[in-house]
């Protein structure tokens, strides 16, 4: 790698405008002009458009890619483009923002999402950015609502099962309760072959969490027939499921898990034997 060399005795550094230098990096963002990388970016495959040199320079995950991907001979021909198809535009744009101005745009429709993104570029100054926005300006309704995307990320099962817990024991997830146990065996199947242990093993404490009396009977028999092929939840706790339902009462679960969150679809049985305090 090329060093610039050290200067002489008696030199100064001197500095212009950072205001103008910063406006004239932000107009190569997304700026075909010059590109030598071109993205193809979430379901809608847009393309979005970078510069090695730029991108690489700020992130070590860019830096291996474009290792991975040399810029042809040819340097008016970028080769093939990079899918990234689990990401939104809006959301790949403002970690690009970022690595081109050291500033980011955030609002509420994005801000979990640039912060798990954050995290999986190992972009640490811009995950700090992200946790003092939803610090300071996300209600914990506008965060647990958020997360409806974010359990559809990869980012999603990756996560530690400390921080699962403390998204599964939120009320206001708007999300419905077996879409929320998909995503959570997705979560487990991934840890289980990262951490080499079995899926019940690695789902035993957050599994706990899963709020199972809020499916109806013929929810809770697809579930056993998928729990068949990796015992994910154990046996007992989908007893308790079907004993809430014939005994009309939850016996000895925590009250939470008898409640509705925010994104929970009703059921028949809700009405009927839920708290009524968990069904406004």
């Amino acid at each position: 790698m090329a060093l610039v060399p050290a200067p002489p005795p008696g030199s100064a550094l001197l500095r212009g405008g950072a205001a103008s230098f910063t406006a004239d990096i932000r107009s190569l963002l997304h700026n075909p002009l010059f590109s030598d990388v071109t993205f193809i970016v979430g379901k809608e495959r847009r393309e979005l458009y970078g510069h090695r040199c730029v991108l690489a320079c700020r992130c070590r995950v860019f830096h291996e890619m474009f290792l991975e991907q040399p810029l042809l001979a040819d340097s008016s021909q970028q080769g093939q483009p990079i899918v990234l198809s689990d990401v939104q535009p809006e959301v790949f744009l403002a970690v690009m923002e970022f690595l081109y101005t050291n500033c980011v745009t955030l609002h509420s429709c994005i801000a979990l999402e640039v912060l798990t993104s954050a995290l999986e570029y190992g972009l640490e100054d811009l995950r700090k950015l992200c946790v003092q926005y939803i610090t300071d300006t996300l209600t914990v309704e506008l965060a647990c609502e958020a997360l409806q995307d974010v359990v559809r990320t990869q980012t999603f099962r990756e996560l530690s099962d400390q921080s699962l817990l403390v998204i599964l024991q939120s009320d206001g997830l708007t999300i419905d309760e077996v879409e929320l146990v998909r995503a959570v065996r997705e979560w487990a199947h991934v840890n289980s072959v990262v951490l080499d242990r079995p899926v019940p093993d690695v789902a035993a404490d957050v599994v706990k969490e899963l709020r199972l009396f809020l499916l109806s009977p013929e929810e809770l028999t697809d579930l056993e027939r998928e729990n068949r092929k990796d015992q994910f939840i154990p046996v007992a706790v989908v007893g308790e499921a079907w004993k809430f339902h014939a005994l009309k009462k939850g016996g000895r679960a925590q009250p939470h898990l008898l409640k509705r969150r925010a994104g929970t679809l009703p059921r028949e049985h809700h009405r009927r034997y839920l708290d009524p305090s968990s069904l406004k």
